[in-house]
């Protein structure tokens, strides 16, 4: 049995965060029942942000494992079908703008009275506090701009502000949601009783650009980072190999590395060089360390220096491409490449395992709607119920 089997989530959400959340859960064997308006469902679904692509990649991610039910939470008659649902539920999922969820009578005082056990996650772009509370926003808008991260990843500060690629944002903060989401089913399980879980795309923003932000709120300026070649510190700093590729080091223990790396690199003359002998002294000298480095592995491939820097313990990364991404072993042995349940092709799991736990093999994503009348009907309907619902054109 999965982690999470008999669990009920509806995802009333649009996008990437909110559905993200619901998921996850997903990946654990909760039932997902998708809330789709009818016509074109989730825009999430037509959305292809990369030029020159056509297919439902993005859906395909976001919306594995679930049940799609298209119903029109503008009419009377679809919000109460959405409230009996809730009556049956476990969790509830939404990131609709707060005056939304009061207009389609969505909002916790409408849901939470119908069952006290239900979990009413909710998911905002600025918060639910203040005078941007009713503000939309994306996650390039409010995680990656508004919190400086944008501002902090420059390469210098003449470069233009580097764009983030689509769910950059709204992951991590669709895994905060799942996590507030599983406190509170644990705060149900000692007490009995469900509430609201809330969190934003701005608050997750600030907590991933949070080591910069607290030393500003301790009073001190933050300066740009310099460029590469002026990096403090030239053990902790991107070099390019001779085919061209980039790799990052971050060689921290210098006092117990430091003399094996020189010697793997061929250069163990610079232990006894007096500007890089003494941590300060390559402090103080970073900039022409750095050179001596670029001119170092500009000498090799990059399988050369993965070998050699493998050999004696330097932490390192090769700074890959999503092609490399897709093909790489280790992500499948660490199980965050895992193949869908047809066999045909991959997803990217969610990031994270329970000892003991299975998560389920992953379902392709419903079509809009495929699943309206099956779950119309586990939820009491009967069948001219159903299909007088069709009728008024609140289900499709």
């Amino acid at each position: 049995m999965t982690l999470f089997a008999g669990l009920k989530v509806i995802d009333c959400a649009s996008w990437i965060a909110g559905p993200c959340a619901a998921t996850i859960l997903s990946d654990f064997g909760a039932d997902v029942i998708k809330i789709e308006p009818p016509g074109a469902g989730d825009p999430w679904r037509a959305v292809q942000a990369i030029p020159g692509l056509s297919g439902d990649y993005y859906w395909q991610l976001t919306s594995r494992n679930k049940r799609s039910l298209a119903l029109d939470l503008k009419q009377r008659e679809g919000q109460a079908v959405l409230h009996r649902l809730c009556t049956q539920a476990d969790v509830f999922i939404t990131n609709f703008p707060i005056p939304v969820r009061d207009r389609l009578r969505m909002a916790p005082a409408d849901l939470l009275p119908l069952n006290p056990r239900l979990i009413y996650a909710s998911f905002t772009a600025y918060g639910e506090a203040g005078e941007e509370a009713a503000k939309t926003g994306f996650d390039s808008t409010a995680y990656w701009a508004r919190t400086g991260l944008m501002d902090m990843v420059r390469a210098d500060a003449e470069t233009t502000p580097q764009r983030s690629m689509p769910g950059m944002g709204d992951h991590p903060s669709g895994t905060a949601l799942y996590a507030a989401i599983v406190s509170a089913l644990y705060r149900r399980e000692k007490t009995g009783q469900g509430g609201v879980v809330k969190t934003s795309l701005l608050q997750n923003g600030l907590w991933a650009n949070a080591c910069a932000v607290q030393v500003r709120l301790f009073g001190t300026p933050v300066p740009l980072r310099p460029r590469r070649e002026d990096a403090p510190n030239a053990l902790a700093n991107h070099y390019r190999s001779r085919d061209g590729r980039w790799f990052i080091m971050a060689l921290f223990n210098e006092q117990r590395q430091l003399k094996s790396f020189l010697d793997a690199i061929g250069r163990h003359d610079l232990s006894d060089d007096p500007r890089f002998a003494t941590p300060a002294a390559r402090k103080e000298n970073a900039r022409a360390l750095v050179r001596v480095l670029d001119e170092v592995f500009a000498t090799r491939d990059l399988a050369e220096w993965r070998t050699i820097l493998d050999g004696v313990g330097v932490t390192f990364g090769i700074v890959g491409t999503v092609e490399e991404a897709a093909t790489d072993r280790q992500m499948r042995d660490c199980g965050a490449l895992v193949p869908f349940a047809d066999g045909a092709q991959e997803t990217v799991s969610s990031p994270f395992h329970i000892d003991g736990v299975d998560k389920v093999a992953p379902q392709r994503a419903p079509a809009l709607g495929q699943h309206s009348a099956a779950l119309l009907a586990e939820a009491g309907y009967t069948p001219a119920d159903i299909e007088h619902l069709r009728g008024l054109g609140v289900v499709a």
